[in-house]
């Protein structure tokens, strides 16, 4: 296996030296290379995040923040050091901002069920937009049934532009927060992110960024957007499934009360009352997972040294490549546009069912999502069921896009 030095002493990408770093690759499907363009849905993983999740069960697995013996001390060491990776990785203040969670989802459904619990009431509008995930939709209309909190929409344009001038519209003072995609996962389109935030707080109004596509494209920097939380998972960037991430600035989440009771999260329990535990651990009840701390760790090291700016300019360049092939393609219709966009191509084709689509491209090796992509009300906004998505991470190369223009050929083809 390369070592992750080795990476960064090439300052050329070159991708297939990257590609011998996830071993799924070297697979073949329906005896045909695998070309995976699913990455949005989950990333691949280098054999070095493989390798931090098997060194934790075979070497130094044990509960953490428990046991007074070396392995627990050992792994607690490294859990510990993994929330202050990704503080670093995304230019957290303090690794006490840093909450693990199982993933986006429920980083975002803590943020809905404690802060917007305890702070929202009935009347109370929040902000979201047309471009969100189902997890950035669903925990606030629980919320909305709960304690008749609105919920406001933000449009987006044919193109799929968040409207900047709309979100502004919407502003209000019954706005009690804002929380909208940073990149949309259905159709690639990047937000503008930091007016977002200047216009929200220029009325005191704090802001949720879902950034589960946004993380895995480009750096992060927490303070300089001067988001109030932000939530993203491992398992799109490169690392375990079943780990991701809430930052929320100190004071918010000091404030907040726990999401979840039990170990771990406390203080001092007795049958009269329970004092709670400080940040972070106040919102990490029972045994986490502790292996994907491991593994998490592996992938920001991984990717960081590689460097996220590298990775965005070869996404980008990959975008521009797949965006000219595929407009070669007679009535292939591209679903978001927008002015600014990630890895991420969503389209269909005149007359062909996106699912008939997705199982003629995987019989020749070829990895898409087809549906709503969990965005059914954006779905809705452009008169569509669904899309055929292509997306992109940084072991993908011109060639896997040859093959998937090649093969959309021949589906046109078979449908005429």
């Amino acid at each position: 296996m390369r070592s992750v030095a080795t990476i960064s002493e090439n300052s050329a990408f070159d991708v297939a030296r990257l590609r011998a770093d996830f071993p799924i690759l070297a697979e073949r499907v329906y005896d045909k290379p695998l070309v995976f363009l699913d990455s949005a849905a989950s990333a691949q993983k280098p054999q070095c995040v493989i390798d931090a999740v098997s060194h934790c069960y075979s070497r130094e697995y044990a509960n953490i923040h428990r046991g007074v013996y070396y392995l627990s001390e050992r792994a607690t060491q490294a859990y510990e050091d993994a929330r202050v990776k990704v503080q670093r990785f995304i230019n957290a203040a303090s690794e006490r901002e840093i909450i693990f969670t199982k993933s986006t989802t429920e980083a975002i459904n803590l943020v809905a069920a404690s802060y917007g619990g305890a702070t929202l009431k009935e009347g109370d509008e929040i902000i979201l937009s047309h471009l969100e995930h189902h997890a950035n939709i669903v925990p606030w209309q629980l919320l909305r049934q709960r304690i008749g909190i609105e919920i406001k929409v933000v449009p987006i344009d044919e193109r799929g532009n968040f409207l900047l001038e709309e979100f502004e519209k919407l502003l209000s003072p019954r706005t009690r927060l804002v929380a909208v995609s940073h990149t949309s996962n259905a159709l690639g389109t990047i937000t503008p992110a930091a007016e977002i935030v200047r216009l929200a707080h220029a009325q005191g109004t704090p802001v949720l960024l879902d950034g589960a596509q946004s993380v895995v494209h480009g750096p992060i920097d927490v303070q300089a957007l001067d988001v109030d939380f932000f939530a993203f998972s491992g398992h799109k960037l490169y690392g375990p499934s079943g780990i991701g991430v809430l930052y929320g600035k100190a004071d918010l989440l000091a404030a907040m009360p726990p999401y979840q009771g039990g170990g771990d999260m406390i203080k001092r329990v007795t049958f009269e009352k329970t004092e709670f535990a400080d940040i972070p651990g106040r919102f990490e009840a029972g045994t986490p997972h502790i292996a994907g701390a491991y593994g998490f760790a592996a992938a920001i090291d991984y990717v960081s040294a590689i460097g996220m700016e590298a990775i965005n300019a070869h996404e980008r360049e990959l975008l521009d490549y797949a965006t000219a092939r595929l407009q070669e393609i007679n009535s292939l219709r591209f679903i978001g546009t927008a002015d600014d966009k990630a890895g991420i191509v969503s389209f269909e084709l005149d007359g062909v069912h996106a699912h008939d689509i997705g199982t003629i491209l995987d019989r020749e090796g070829i990895a898409v999502r087809v549906g709503h992509h969990c965005a059914q009300p954006l779905m809705d906004r452009f008169g569509i069921t669904g899309t055929v998505r292509a997306s992109f991470g940084l072991y993908n190369d011109k060639a896997d896009i040859d093959a998937l223009v090649r093969a959309l050929g021949a589906v046109r083809e078979i449908f005429g």
